[in-house]
């Protein structure tokens, strides 16, 4: 499975201590759970959890934006903010982290404990919509979290689809702000106009439009295109739209998060949580563990998408697994592995019948 986008994914240019793999590859779990445990505590100070709410009039986010689109099989198209444009007009953004300044200043993809990524969209999401697409999973009246979410492609799929709610959470407030909640914006402004194409097309795929002469097809039946700005802005009040009211935008860190949310009454419980390339770091696990432990509903689901190891930051699937396997709470299971380059998988977490326990 080979990919084709219109930027760059740069090489991790972080430069944390790496784990020793050999463990992993000789099959020591012990040796590998230790190197878990001796990193799984906090690297930096906790990041207050804050609820954003979309601007009263939302529509000066999208003036004058680019975006691209990319369509997998019969999946409805995601449309997403252009992040070579976005990089070019950081200077123009709110930012009272900071992170647009340096990430730029240190050509890093990932600051640990100050930005975590959330502006890229990273290649395993891609692997997890293909795997939702061939699956064919629905998710009608469903509660969906977007774990990680950056972009948020993986919770806005899930709201075209018929989620009754959706939450979408990532570290960085300047992420959810400049980028998710536009980009919800973005596809909810661009749903009708999408499903009248779809009916005039009667093929369920939207129809794709060539912008500046070029078009950019990825292996397989995934495209994802450059777009000019929409040719007209709908009359309908964004903030008000079906589904933006299905929504909540969450920023901070996972134990904050997590305590935030459960002062809601009632407490949220999820059908589907979705988290893309977040185990990279092994000190993060106990957060994410408990923050899955509290927020699954009892029949719920956790798709995971990740690659084998993360060079230069310690973590990966195997190690993640055997967290999870000493822990006792969840059964892991291999639901696609690819085999190109570094290695991606696709994995499901649910909770252990007493049986499995």
């Amino acid at each position: 499975m080979s990919f084709c986008f219109n930027f760059d994914l740069p090489a991790q240019t972080t430069d944390p201590e790496d784990v020793d793999g050999n463990e992993l590859q000789h099959g020591n779990k012990d040796h590998a759970a230790a190197s878990v445990e001796d990193g799984a505590k906090p690297a930096q100070p906790v990041k207050e959890a804050s609820e954003h709410f979309p601007a009263s009039d939302p529509q000066f986010l999208l003036m004058d934006a680019v975006f691209e689109t990319v369509t997998v099989g019969t999946l409805p198209p995601l449309h997403f903010l252009n992040e070579t444009v976005f990089e070019k007009t950081a200077s123009e953004r709110e930012d009272s982290e900071k992170i647009l300044s340096r990430t730029a200043e240190q050509k890093s993809d990932l600051i640990s404990g100050v930005y975590e990524g959330g502006l890229k969209v990273w290649e395993c999401t891609y692997d997890l919509l293909e795997l939702i697409e061939k699956d064919g999973e629905t998710f009608g009246g469903k509660a969906v979290l977007d774990l990680g979410c950056g972009a948020g492609l993986l919770g806005i799929l899930a709201l075209k689809r018929g989620a009754s709610q959706v939450h979408f959470q990532d570290y960085n407030s300047t992420v959810i702000e400049q980028l998710t909640v536009p980009n919800v914006m973005l596809n909810c402004q661009e749903d009708d106009e999408v499903d009248s194409e779809d009916d005039k097309e009667g093929s369920g795929k939207e129809k794709m439009k060539e912008e500046d002469g070029s078009k950019k097809k990825a292996k397989g039946q995934k495209e994802i295109t450059e777009n000019s700005p929409p040719p007209k802005k709908q009359a309908i009040d964004l903030a008000q739209h079906p589904l933006l009211t299905r929504c909540h935008f969450y920023s901070g860190d996972w134990s904050t998060f997590l305590t935030l949310v459960l002062k809601t009454d009632p407490p949220p419980k999820y059908d589907l949580i979705f988290t893309s390339e977040t185990i990279y770091n092994t000190a993060y696990y106990p957060a994410l563990h408990e923050t899955l432990h509290k927020l699954l509903a009892p029949d719920g689901l956790v798709y995971l998408a990740t690659k084998s190891h993360y060079f230069g930051v310690g973590g990966g699937l195997h190690l993640f697994e055997t967290f999870v396997e000493q822990r006792g709470v969840f059964s892991v299971d291999r639901l696609w592995d690819g085999e190109e380059g570094l290695q991606r998988h696709v994995v499901v977490l649910r909770f252990k019948k007493s049986k499995d326990a």
